[in-house]
């Protein structure tokens, strides 16, 4: 993706960051729902270019969204698809793209959650290297002329029981709708989405008053110096945090001014 689409997109994982940082909220229903107005858009040209057109504030092709699909998804998934479509894309396809990537990093968090990310990884690259060593089943999962029913019916009996339920549901997204993709081409997304969730840190930061962008920036790369990763920024404001921030990054808390804490950290990791 180039342009309007990265920045929207880049905007829309940041939202399902942080929704899904709230425990309560069901990632893999909110993947299952994701998955659902993926296939909608991908049926429905005019109203995938409706909701991407330029000319159209974002409130209206917000409002549009919330009349096709109040009631039938639950409330998270409305505000995100709401926010995702009030961004620029320059493309219309990037937007389904991008809701599909959403729902199967929607189903990697639900992975996590369980500390089974690993396995789900591992399970993907196995799926793969299996697929690629049998021209039988390849060709089974491939057919465009096969319905989609009896490919999910094949991969549940080759996978059910077998792999991780995450792993499961991602394949046979994956190859019942295959959205003009070969198949390795897939299975290569799919373990580089997985790689990148397992790769992924998270700094929940609380300070006293809310942070700047020049703050959160500067927060950003320090951390990212640090750990030797990027580090997405979960912040939040409670004003009995005096004087600076507190910075949890897995089981480590910084505590104290951003300087000070920072700079004993880098001279921590550096000792």
């Amino acid at each position: 993706m180039h342009g309007a689409s990265r920045e929207a997109l880049a905007a829309a994982r940041e939202r399902l960051d942080a929704l899904t940082d709230n425990t309560s909220v069901d990632a893999a229903k909110l993947a299952e729902e994701l998955t659902a107005v993926t296939g909608l858009l991908d049926r429905e040209g005019s109203l995938r270019r409706v909701l991407t057109d330029p000319g159209k504030s974002g409130e209206a092709k917000a409002g549009l969204v919330r009349q096709v699909l109040g009631g039938r998804v639950s409330s998270e998934t409305l505000d995100l698809v709401s926010g995702m479509v009030r961004s620029r894309w320059s493309r219309s396809r990037d937007l389904t793209d991008s809701l599909e990537e959403l729902a199967n990093t929607a189903d990697l968090i639900a992975a996590q959650r369980t500390d089974a990310l690993d396995d789900v990884e591992d399970e993907i690259f196995r799926f793969g290297r299996i697929v690629a060593g049998n021209t039988e089943l390849r060709a089974a999962l491939s057919d465009k002329a096969a319905p989609a029913s009896a490919k999910a019916d094949l991969l549940r009996s080759l996978l059910g029981g077998r792999v991780n339920p995450v792993t499961e549901r991602l394949v046979v997204r994956l190859v019942t709708h295959p959205r003009g993709r070969s198949l390795e081409a897939g299975i290569e997304s799919l373990s580089k989405l997985a790689a990148a969730r397992r790769n992924r840190m998270v700094a929940v930061v609380v300070s006293a008053v809310p942070l700047s962008e020049q703050q959160k920036q500067r927060l950003g790369a320090a951390l990212a110096k640090v750990y030797g990763r990027q580090v997405h920024l979960n912040l939040d404001v409670d004003p009995a945090v005096i004087g600076g921030v507190t910075v949890r990054v897995g089981d480590e808390v910084i505590n104290g001014t951003i300087a000070e804490r920072l700079e004993e950290a880098t001279r921590r990791m550096a000792s």
